[in-house]
């Protein structure tokens, strides 16, 4: 992955470029920004851009056998760090390395992926991957040995706000009394959840979302849209280049997010003073208590995305609007109303919580049954 490669960030990759070529690399680096503006494609292009030595031209010529290397993720001297859990083949003290292969076709397949497509690939079901204290152990054996070619070793600690608590310390203290010629790229979509010692001991490079331009013209580019479908696909996606790819590809339905936002929407509008939608409402709660955590939360994210294009459509912003339900006989505009300055804040902060108790593994059917019933109240609210 080289810069040339990467979509905008040109100020970015210019602020990279420019301190690597002077030698003032900080040993610490932590790049924040939402899915899909290419902080991880950053991330190796820069790691490639120092171990390659390609200041003097990306293509140049002189490192290939180095650019070859990056090209299948396999420079000795380029570490990885992200987070698992365990599978059938991986059943206790699951680590990084245990997937490298299962990474290395991720990332090659597409670098601009999210964590819930990192998910999908290892099938996690019911449970929430992390980053442990033996990935952190993994760390320390890697950055102790020798540089493979005598100069930096890299280690890139993808979406490090899933860093236990263990493992959070153990990294502390390396960043504290790094070894020589060691660079840490840590990257998180939520920089609050990491803790603020490791913060505090690293140079944050924010992210913004793409521009739609450089999206449109890199699925004309790359996946051979026409311009005119290319230019929608960009708007939708938001700044969100793996939106876009998903987009693209006609894969956004492998959920019906939209036919169950829909269905509890309206159970939760005709609950009011009717016992039998109520035991729709709970018979909904216990279809999407049945999917994978990873998956609730994904959905409660796209239900706070649908209430927001709601108020925007309800305050007279149809050009910020972007998403309208494939569902029959269910127009945004109709529902919109109901979604006001009274009762936004509330419905937010509800499925806010919603989505932080389910993190912590409770009960996913109380949760989304109290969260019913509240929403109830909630759009009926004058």
């Amino acid at each position: 992955m080289q810069f040339s490669e990467i979509l905008g960030q040109e100020h970015i990759k210019s602020h990279l470029t420019k301190s690597a070529d002077l030698g003032r690399i900080p040993h610490a680096q932590l790049f924040v920004g939402p899915e899909g503006s290419g902080t991880l494609s950053m991330a190796i292009a820069y790691a490639q851009y120092i171990l390659c030595s390609n200041a003097h031209g990306e293509n140049g010529g002189q490192n290939e056998s180095c650019n070859i290397k990056f090209d299948k993720l396999s420079h000795p001297d380029l570490h990885f760090v992200y987070p698992t859990v365990s599978t059938e083949d991986v059943k206790t003290k699951p680590k990084s390395i245990d997937f490298i292969g299962d990474w290395r076709n991720f990332v090659g397949h597409n670098p601009y992926g999210s964590l819930f497509d990192w998910y999908t690939v290892l099938g996690v079901n019911n449970k929430q991957g992390e980053i442990r204290v033996d990935d952190a152990q993994e760390i320390l054996k890697s950055l102790a040995l020798k540089s493979y070619e005598g100069g930096y070793k890299i280690m890139i600690v993808w979406m490090a706000d899933k860093m236990n608590i263990a493992a959070s310390n153990k990294l502390l203290k390396l960043l504290e009394e790094p070894p020589e010629k060691t660079i840490f790229i840590l990257i998180s979509e939520q920089e609050e959840d990491i803790i603020q010692t490791i913060r505090s001991r690293c140079q944050v490079l924010h992210f913004g979302g793409l521009p739609e331009r450089s999206i449109a013209e890199a699925l004309v580019a790359n996946k051979q849209i026409e311009p005119q479908q290319a230019a929608i696909i960009a708007h939708q996606a938001q700044g969100n280049y793996n939106k876009a790819l998903h987009l693209a590809q006609n894969d956004e339905d492998e959920y019906p997010f939209d036919e169950w936002f829909v269905t509890w929407v309206r159970a939760a509008f005709q609950a009011k003073g009717n016992a039998s939608a109520i035991q729709d409402l709970i018979q909904w709660s216990e279809q999407i208590a049945g999917l994978g955590r990873e998956t609730q939360k994904k959905f409660l994210e796209f239900c706070i995305e649908m209430f927001r294009q709601a108020l925007l459509l309800n305050y007279e912003s149809p050009s910020l609007v972007y998403l309208e339900p494939k569902v029959e006989k269910f127009k945004l505009a109709n529902f919109a109303p109901f979604v006001t300055g009274n009762n936004i804040h509330d419905i937010f902060k509800e499925l806010s919580d919603a989505m932080y108790h389910i993190e912590r593994n409770g009960n996913a059917k109380i949760i989304l049954t109290d969260l019913s019933i509240k929403l109830t109240r909630l759009i009926h609210k004058k």
